[in-house]
Parts: structure tokens; C-alpha cells; sequence
């Protein structure tokens, strides 16, 4: 994939950055469980049948999965901030859509166009990366990234509140209410990047994965109704396979790919993307389990007996334990790094879901319950951007964590399709009506628990940092430092002075990092000294091409082994070209 940056320099970034952004992160994760609390009533609500219903959750989920590395490829292409902006722009239309119908279908597409805002999450850790110094990145990324679950907590007991004392189409108008302010803060406190990726937009790419997401995620959320072994599901799971195959073929041969798939089989990469799957597992299980058994009747002898609004309240600090532990986190990964501050946070949500298989007796006990594991979870949702953001270059920042947040996204899917399995699977028939037994939420535990471990043991395989201080937390904040930048916090590359014939240095010349397929690996602009840094992505042989206004161009070969650090090379232009 190619990188490179606009001429425009960046505007630094304000204090108010970072909240702004996070706003509009817990904004987008509001979607995700605004129609929680009404869900049971959506059928009458709807005039439909309870698996037609269902469609208005599914739809939001598929257009989320499909939209963020669609979105996240766009903001590296075309602006991180221009994209998030579309992206909260279409929510507010979605929302409009949705407040101002009871028919299903266009409730539907309602839902699906605000599904599709959830691309912000990884644009605004991309516009965080590229404006924000180091010493701010990592509790800000840490925020950033916590917001998916912030927002979800938070909006249980607010929708639910909504939903009980109001028209339940409030929920929309309040939806698209926030997404109208979050635009106008973007617009008058949030700055564009600089930061550009080079090439055109892989619409094949992007119709093949958004096709193999689609024949992947439906089986998964619909199976339960159609039936685990039906032809449906199974064809549907096949078809995936193909699919997904076919297009990872496609996107290997394209010189411009919507997502890098040889950045992603990097180490780093991979197993952070799988740890995420484990990790979004995780989260879901509490949110669907803990509101379920604090509204059920004490007359079964294990429900909690709590209106819809306790129950929000009850889970609400799940999301608000998460937010603050921000800076917590950002204090652990400076000292130890993001790996080991990942495997802390993976621990801590083992604990809570071990500790909580025994506090299902009172409402305080959830409580507990949800504050321990919004801690775990903050720490392991904080972490993986950081993970992400180390192992690929400046110009790539919006496509990883856009595939990343998919990877939580198809985690949530997941435990999604498996819990409510379970639960239906072990629930007891009263009067004609299914509800959910203690035996089912502790087996959903389990899983959970199941899920961590296997959370655990990928992230033991990502690779360790020579000590915490080099763990590449990267900013990209001009033209002319973005490649220095790189180069000196990855500790690999090349890097020297552009001289003229004369040995004078050249400012501004463009520097380009060619490998041995003809590719640009990536480019950086010498400053007022001549000093230029080129990170490699990989050891092997690469081609140099120098040129400034004014001189000619120049192409020096040179070879990285992979172990040394940066290599020492000056490049000097030949003389002056005089025009006729």
C-alpha cells in the first residue's frame, strides 16, 4: 500500500480534542443498544412477527461491521475528520428515518443507515494519532476506543428512562439530536489531518468483503432462528468462506487494497485483531445477561425483580468504570506497554466473571459485577488501539482500526448468537412463555470466561517490545515530521541528509521508499537541515528515489537487514537544472 502526506501542514490539536472526539464515539455507540430496553416490545410495537423484529437490531450490526474498514480506508484516502463527519451525517438521517416511522421496513433502513456511523470509532483514533503528541496518544486512544463500550453502557438506563415515560420514537430524536452536536463540535473544534494515503478507492475490495461480512454475520445472528443446521445457515456459512477467500486473493493482487493483508498477517497485527474477537465476546455477555436477570420477577426465585430503569443503572457503571479507566491505563502501558497492560485487563474480566458466577443474588452484586468487569474491559479495549496503532505505518491508521473495531464487532456478534442460544436452550416454559433459568446465565458466564482465556493465550503470542519506552505510540503532526517520526519510534529504517552537488542540504525534497516489487513503501519530505527518516516494513532490498524543485531526480538501492536500527544514508541530488 502506498503513503504519503498532503502539503498542507497540520493544525495542532486543542485541548478540546480529545472529548470532542470521544463524544462522538460514545454518540455512534449509543446505536448499538438504544432499542434494548423496548426490544421485547418491538413485534406490537412494529405489527410484525417477534423474528421480523429482530431485523431492526441485525440490520444496525451488519451496516456497522460492513461500514468501519469501508470508512476507515476512505479517511486515510480522502480525510479522517471529512469521513467522520459523513459518517454522524448519516446517523442523523438514519435516526430522522427511524423517529418518523412504525412501518418495518423503513425502520429497517432507518437502523441500517445509523449502524453506519460506526466507522467514527476508528477515524477518530486515526485523527488522534495523526494530531496529538505522545505524551496525550495513549490516554486519548485509551478513551477513544472505551467509548464503544461508554456509550452502550450509558444509553441502558437513559433509553430505558426514555422508553418508559415517553413515545418510544423520543429515543430517535434524542439520537439525532446528539448526532447534530456532535457534528457541530467536529466542525468547530476538531482540525483535518494530514495524513493521506496515496492510490484510489478499492471499490472491488470493498463490495467483496462488504458481500462475505453480509454472508458471514447473518448466519451468525439469525441462526438461532433458522436453525443452526439448516440449509440456509449452512449454505450461508459456505458462501462466507468463498466469498472471503476469493476477495483476500483479489486484495493480495491489487496495488492498492482496501485493507493491506500483509500488514495485517504482521504478528502484531493478527493477533491483536484475534484477541479483539475474544475480547468483544466478553463484553457482550454482561450486557446481555445482567439486565435479563435484574428485571426478571423475584416469583422464580432467582429473578431480581427491578423495573427497566434499575436495571439500566444497575449495568450503567459497566460504561462509566470503562471511561475512567482512561488514564489509569495510559499510566500502565508507559510503564509496562500496551501487551501487558492487554493481558491485565484480560485477567481483571476473568475475575469479574468468575467472582460474578456467585453475586447473582441482589442487586448490589451486579453492580460489583459490572464494575469490576468495566475495569478489565476498559483496559483491554484501551490497549488494542495502541497495538494496532505501533505495528502499521501513519498513512494506514484508519483501515487497521477500522478492521480491528470489526473484529470486536464480529466478537459482539458472536456472543450474541451463542448466549441468546443458551439462554433459549435452558430456559423453563411458564404459561406458554420462555424465561431465561440461573443455569443459563451461569453457563453464559462460563463462556465468557471461556472466551478470556482464549483472549489470554493470543495475546501471550504478540510480540514483545525490547523494553516499555519503545513501544511506537506515533503522531504524525506535519508533512515534514511525519516520516522522522515514524522512523525514530519504530527504530527501523533509513535516515540522512538530501544534499545538492554542492553538499548544501536540500529542504523539502521528497523522499520515497520503493521495495523490490516496484511498490511504494513509504515517503517523508527532508527539513529545513536536509534530514529525512524512511521506517521499512519489512528487511530486504528497497530503492530510494529523491527529487526537489530544481534539481534532478535521484534513485539509490540500499538493503535492511531487519535487526539494525536506522540506517545512515545521504542522499545527494545532481546539479541544478536550469530551465530554458
Amino acid at each position: 500500500m502506498t503513503h504519503t502526506t498532503t502539503d498542507q501542514p497540520a493544525r495542532r490539536a486543542g485541548g478540546a480534542v480529545v472529548p470532542v472526539l470521544a463524544f462522538a464515539g460514545i454518540v455512534v455507540a449509543v446505536m448499538q443498544t438504544l432499542l434494548v430496553p423496548v426490544i421485547k416490545d418491538l413485534p406490537q410495537l412494529l405489527d410484525t412477527a417477534p423474528s421480523n423484529a429482530t431485523w431492526v437490531l441485525t440490520s444496525t450490526l451488519l451496516s456497522g461491521a460492513v461500514a468501519t474498514p469501508i470508512m476507515g480506508r476512505l479517511g486515510d484516502l480522502y480525510g479522517k475528520r471529512r469521513m467522520l463527519i459523513l459518517s454522524l451525517a448519516v446517523m442523523v438521517v438514519g435516526a430522522l428515518v427511524s423517529a418518523l416511522t412504525s412501518q418495518l421496513l423503513t425502520m429497517i433502513v432507518g437502523r441500517t443507515l445509523q449502524g453506519f456511523a460506526m466507522g467514527a470509532i476508528p477515524l477518530g483514533i486515526g485523527l488522534m494519532r495523526d494530531m496529538l503528541p505522545r505524551e496525550r496518544l495513549g490516554s486519548a486512544m485509551a478513551l477513544m476506543s472505551s467509548s464503544i463500550g461508554v456509550g452502550g453502557g450509558l444509553a441502558l438506563p437513559a433509553a430505558a428512562l426514555v422508553a418508559q415515560h415517553t413515545n418510544w420514537h423520543a429515543l430517535f430524536y434524542g439520537a439525532a439530536g446528539l448526532g447534530v452536536l456532535s457534528i457541530v463540535l467536529t466542525l468547530l473544534v476538531v482540525p483535518e489531518s494530514p495524513m493521506r494515503a496515496e492510490g484510489s478507492f478499492d471499490l472491488l475490495g470493498a463490495l467483496g468483503l462488504s458481500t462475505g461480512l453480509v454472508l458471514l454475520l447473518l448466519p451468525i445472528t439469525k441462526g438461532s432462528d433458522w436453525g443452526w443446521s439448516s440449509g440456509t445457515t449452512l449454505g450461508l456459512f459456505a458462501a462466507s468462506v468463498v466469498v472471503l477467500l476469493l476477495w483476500g486473493l483479489y486484495e493480495l493482487r491489487v496495488q492498492a487494497p482496501l485493507v493491506d493483508l500483509r500488514t495485517t498477517a504482521r504478528p502484531a497485527v493478527l493477533f491483536t485483531n484475534l484477541a479483539s474477537i475474544m475480547v468483544g465476546v466478553a463484553f457482550y455477555v454482561v450486557s446481555l445477561v445482567l439486565p435479563q436477570l435484574l428485571q426478571l420477577p423475584r416469583a422464580t426465585g432467582y429473578g431480581l425483580g427491578q423495573s427497566m430503569v434499575v436495571a439500566g443503572l444497575c449495568v450503567a457503571p459497566l460504561g462509566l468504570t470503562m471511561m475512567f479507566t482512561a488514564p489509569v491505563y495510559a499510566r500502565l502501558s508507559a510503564t509496562y506497554g500496551p501487551k501487558v497492560t492487554l493481558i491485565i485487563g484480560l485477567l481483571i474480566i476473568a475475575l469479574g466473571y468468575g467472582g460474578g458466577l456467585g453475586l447473582m443474588d441482589a442487586a448490589w452484586q451486579t453492580i460489583v459485577t459490572s464494575v469490576v468487569l468495566g475495569a478489565g474491559i476498559g483496559l483491554a479495549y484501551s490497549s488494542l488501539p495502541a497495538l494496532i496503532v505501533g505495528a502499521v505505518p501513519a498513512s494506514e491508521t484508519g483501515a487497521a482500526n477500522g478492521l480491528n473495531t470489526l473484529m470486536r464487532s464480529i466478537g459482539t456478534s458472536v456472543s450474541s448468537a451463542v448466549i441468546g442460544m443458551v439462554l433459549a436452550n435452558t430456559a423453563q416454559n411458564v404459561g406458554g412463555i420462555a424465561i431465561p433459568t440461573m443455569h443459563g446465565f451461569r453457563v453464559s458466564f462460563l463462556i465468557a470466561t471461556a472466551a478470556v482465556a482464549v483472549g489470554l493465550l493470543l495475546a501471550l503470542f504478540l510480540p514483545k517490545a525490547s523494553r516499555p519506552g519503545q513501544q511506537p505510540q506515533l503522531r504524525a503532526s506535519s508533512e515534514e515530521d511525519a516520516g522522522l517520526e515514524r522512523a525514530e519510534e519504530v527504530l527501523r529504517g533509513f535516515r540522512g541528509r538530501v544534499l545538492d552537488a554542492s553538499g548544501v542540504p536540500v529542504a523539502r525534497a521528497k523522499v520515497t521508499l520503493i521495495d523490490r516489487r516496484g511498490r511504494q513503501a513509504g515517503a517523508a519530505v527532508s527539513e529545513e537541515d536536509g534530514s529525512y527518516a524512511l521506517a521499512v516494513p519489512a528487511q530486504g532490498a528497497y530503492v530510494l528515489a529523491a527529487k526537489a524543485s530544481g534539481h534532478g531526480p535521484l534513485a539509490s538501492s540500499a538493503t535492511h537487514s531487519g535487526e539494525e536500527g536506522a540506517v545512515d544514508l545521504d542522499l545527494s541530488l545532481p546539479g541544478e537544472i536550469v530551465s530554458a
